[in-house]
């Protein structure tokens, strides 16, 4: 694709990102609403703005913090202290964060607010997460667990079992993306895990899912992410000549049959009724993106995925386009995802090394790739990064990606 929007000049739909910030992930044991103020005014103070100048709040909910955590936007305005901003709260599990950024781009868009505070932020439970309280036979998420006891990880299992199945994958291949992903979160502040682990350490790990073992899924965790995000002109005006742009937000949802099993359901869609669509729901996210943003994955400098496993970020790789079917382990042992490949994917150290804290983790997403596209992501820099992509899914067919340019 042609690159010749990029660097200075800005396309209409672009919304500035002024500022990024986080509280560092972990098992801190308090609020959620901590987290999320820590990390909006970490953001603010990186705008170089005041809460006060804030036209509207965007808060992506969590529901692990009771009533607070359902209207988690009005939560965190108090928390920074009420001054009349609009305030909107969204949830889409996983893509809590991603439908955050959206609405906030299009209340920058509309000419809703000039400015516009995103955050997230979760305080999970330690082990695998659990449904919500009470018997609904109705729900989904309520029947996998109640009725097969499969948690997430028996789907990331699936996953990888159905990867090596189809197109070859080995353990190898899974405990190499862990000990990538360790390295790079090793140097990363806002970690919870700041430790490089080598393929044996993955291998002598237990078993939790098989073939997965503890070392090839993501933990649960604590932590928070915001984002100031502001129109164009309010940027100039703010003296930021050359902000990174978001350029496109994907929530697309799957399309009929769905003939790949997918959290929550318990079975897929029958496929002898209906034609298969023609790319797989991940794929299509993607491909919703580069659509709007007009470019594709040969433009990309840098990507963040969602690998709440390891077998999982070697799909996101050929949903992402970075290659062929089949193709992700060789990507990853050609040394193409790795820093000073042709396309580092999870430099931050992705889910591996942070866990997942649910509502906050497509912020945190944003915003390492805001870091690395101003170059300021110290020893896990990018050379030259100009174009970043983001990329998750939420349950219940929630698209995320975001795509950011410099």
């Amino acid at each position: 694709m042609e690159l010749a929007a990029y660097g200075g000049d800005e396309v209409m739909g672009d919304v500035a990102v002024l500022g990024a910030g986080m509280h560092p992930w972990g098992k801190w044991g308090r609020s959620f609403v901590e987290y999320g103020a820590t990390a909006a005014r970490a953001a603010l103070a990186d705008a170089g703005l005041d809460w006060l100048q804030v036209g509207s709040i965007v808060g992506a909910d969590t529901v692990r913090g009771g009533y607070p955590g359902y209207v988690a936007g009005a939560t965190f305005a108090r928390a920074l202290g009420w001054q009349g901003a609009r305030v909107t709260s969204v949830y889409a599990a996983c893509a809590s964060g991603a439908q955050a950024v959206y609405s906030a781009r299009a209340q920058i868009l509309a000419g809703l607010a000039d400015v516009v505070l995103v955050v997230g932020a979760d305080a999970a439970p330690k082990g695998f997460f659990r449904p919500a309280g009470g018997d609904r036979p109705d729900d989904p998420d309520w029947l996998r667990f109640r009725v097969l006891g499969a948690t997430n990880p028996t789907y990331f299992g699936l996953y990888a079992r159905r990867r090596m199945a189809v197109h070859g994958d080995t353990l190898d291949d899974f405990a190499q993306v862990k000990v990538k992903n360790a390295a790079l979160g090793a140097l990363n502040p806002n970690a919870r895990y700041r430790k490089r682990v080598t393929a044996e350490d993955v291998a002598a790990s237990p078993v939790v899912a098989d073939p997965l073992r503890l070392l090839d899924i993501c933990a649960t965790s604590d932590g928070g992410a915001a984002l100031v995000l502001s129109s164009m002109e309010f940027a100039r005006r703010h003296g930021v000549d050359r902000p990174v742009r978001i350029r496109a937000v994907s929530t697309v949802t799957p399309r009929y049959p769905n003939t790949v099993l997918d959290l929550p359901d318990i079975a897929t869609d029958p496929a002898a009724a209906a034609a298969s669509a023609t790319e797989p729901f991940r794929a299509s996210i993607a491909r919703a993106a580069y659509e709007e943003a007009g470019t594709g994955p040969e433009d990309l400098s840098v990507a963040e995925v969602y690998d709440l496993s390891t077998a999982l970020e070697l799909q996101w790789y050929e949903d992402l386009g970075l290659c062929g079917a089949g193709e992700g382990a060789k990507l990853l042992w050609d040394g193409a995802t790795a820093p000073g490949g042709r396309i580092p994917v999870n430099v931050s150290g992705g889910l591996a090394s942070f866990g997942e804290a649910v509502p906050a983790q497509a912020i945190a997403q944003v915003c390492e790739v805001t870091w690395q596209l101003r170059g300021h992501a110290g020893d896990r820099q990018v050379s030259g990064a100009r174009v970043g992509i983001t990329a998750n899914q939420g349950l219940f067919g929630h698209g995320s990606a975001v795509i950011a340019v410099r």
